[in-house]
């Protein structure tokens, strides 16, 4: 991460992210007036010691936002996916560093299958996930099918190593989870 404002590039074309959500309505606030409603609060990764706050992001001139530079432990949910405990794939991103500190998902590569990651609601509910698998993979080989069209939880952060003349990482990290409870 550390301060490239590109690190959006995450999704290689975040236009086709954008009809792909809207093409399978796996997402949207449009969807329904109760899932509006319902939004993920908390992200808890008790293996990590993460707790972090959520915020919203949304897509601008076909990229997904990410969450600012100066709120480093905050993750963000792209509200263009599902709500966490929901049907279809719920996506959640967070830095891995800034250019002084480690950041909210720094820790995100030494995650292993079978482990637990929480989500809570604003409904009061928390949505439970079992860790599937863990992938590092160059940015221009983003698997957007894999993370968008199906089910279970998606943790997503920058990785590998870091590119001086583009400031900004070679890869991404992304840990595939699938619902367990709500």
């Amino acid at each position: 991460m550390a301060g490239s404002p590109r690190w959006s590039r995450i999704v290689v074309a975040g236009l086709v992210t954008g009809a792909v959500m809207v093409a399978v309505n796996k997402g949207g606030e449009e969807s329904s007036p109760s899932r509006r409603a319902v939004v993920p609060s908390r992200l808890d990764i008790p293996s990590l010691g993460i707790k972090a706050p959520l915020m919203k992001l949304g897509v601008t001139n076909g990229e997904i936002d990410v969450p600012p530079f100066d709120k480093p432990d905050t993750a963000g949910w792209v509200k263009e996916s599902a709500v966490p405990g929901d049907p279809g794939s719920a996506v959640i991103l967070g830095h891995v560093d800034t250019k002084t500190d480690p950041a909210v998902f720094y820790r995100l590569k030494q995650m292993r299958e079978g482990q637990v990651i929480k989500v809570a609601r604003s409904d009061g509910k928390v949505a439970q996930y079992r860790v599937d698998s863990i992938e590092q993979v160059s940015k221009d080989r983003f698997p957007a099918d894999k993370v968008y069209l199906q089910d279970g939880l998606r943790l997503i952060t920058c990785g590998g190593s870091f590119d001086w003349n583009k400031h900004e990482y070679r890869d991404n990290v992304i840990v595939y989870a699938t619902l367990v409870k709500t």
